[in-house]
């Protein structure tokens, strides 16, 4: 694969800056501002109506912000000069002729961008899909047309990538491909900005992440910062769940019964919990500090509300 432009890639960032999206009474991005830095793959997550495809889609000049801005290297998308050389992205797989063949799609998407029709057959290798390449599209399974569409997005060799789902439809082995992927391609100084619902999956992804929920910003920065940060938990197992749970509440705990003989006590710390129950004379089988992984981080921000640690720059966002 040819490497990126230098001076290309020193200017490549992604900057979200208060932006805010209303579709009449209803608030789809609200008050959102975050960065996306070259050389890092930064997951953009949150749930469903949380506002990340209408961020994408503002930042791509396909809809307009009621506020706010959004510039790729400095410059929004439409004042970009050959877009296609710099910014590649994947929105949907949805935007094929289903009777025309995988190369010559590309092809039209080349001549199109002012593109080099030679790069056709490098991005299908790339995907994958060097085999295929003569199929008709419609034949075309899910994970195929994800394959197609991010083979159209790396025609031009761009510094950017804006990926929204780009592993749906994607097997096991997909997702591994895909992960490797996209490694590469930011080890080469790219900027990658995916948004994604297979939380599992990006937790062996990115190296940064953005968590919107109800459109706004919950929490920015590196993942391993942020899973260390967040609340620490202590799994109990006890014949005295009840009374345990009672026991720390009342110590101003956030006790959660796991079912069975065991409860998970949010907040704790070995050093305080152990004391305590000891004081208290309960039966113990088993106490274990759990470590938060993206998942658990994920879950508590989008439903409690609170960021972990101390809180990002004044700038908050949503899907």
């Amino acid at each position: 694969m040819t490497v990126v432009n230098d001076a290309v890639r020193g200017s490549s960032s992604i900057e979200v800056r208060s932006l805010t999206k209303r579709f009449g009474p209803v608030t789809a991005v609200d008050d959102l501002s975050f960065t996306v830095e070259p050389g890092r793959i930064t997951g953009f997550l949150g749930p469903n109506g949380a506002g990340k495809t209408t961020t994408l889609r503002i930042l791509l000049d396909l809809a307009m912000p009621t506020s706010g801005s959004c510039a790729i290297g400095g410059r929004r998308y439409r004042d970009i000069t050959d877009p296609a050389r710099h910014v590649g992205a994947v929105l949907e797989a949805t935007n094929f002729h289903p009777s025309r063949r995988a190369r010559a799609h590309l092809q039209m998407m080349a001549i199109a961008g002012g593109l080099d029709v030679s790069r056709v057959d490098t991005v299908l290798e790339l995907v994958g899909l060097t085999a295929d390449a003569r199929r008709k599209v419609g034949g075309y399974s899910l994970g195929m047309r994800q394959r197609l569409q991010l083979a159209g997005a790396l025609l031009g060799d761009p510094s950017v990538l804006i990926l929204d789902e780009p592993s749906n439809g994607l097997d096991p082995q997909g997702i591994a491909w895909l992960r490797d992927l996209l490694r590469h391609l930011a080890s080469q100084g790219r900027t990658i900005l995916v948004s994604s619902h297979l939380l599992a999956e990006m937790a062996q992804t990115v190296d940064d992440v953005v968590i919107v929920s109800k459109g706004k910003l919950r929490a920015q920065g590196p993942l391993s910062i942020l899973t260390a940060q967040a609340q620490s938990s202590m799994r109990v197992r006890t014949p005295e769940v009840d009374r345990l749970s009672a026991i720390a509440r009342g110590a101003g705990y956030s006790p959660r019964p796991l079912g069975g003989d065991s409860l998970l006590v949010d907040g704790a710390t070995p050093e305080a919990l152990g004391p305590l129950i000891a004081s208290n004379g309960v039966v113990v089988y088993e106490l274990v500090q759990v470590s938060q992984d993206l998942e658990s981080l994920f879950l508590e921000l989008t439903t409690s509300m609170t960021v972990p640690g101390p809180p990002p720059p004044a700038e908050m966002a949503r899907r």
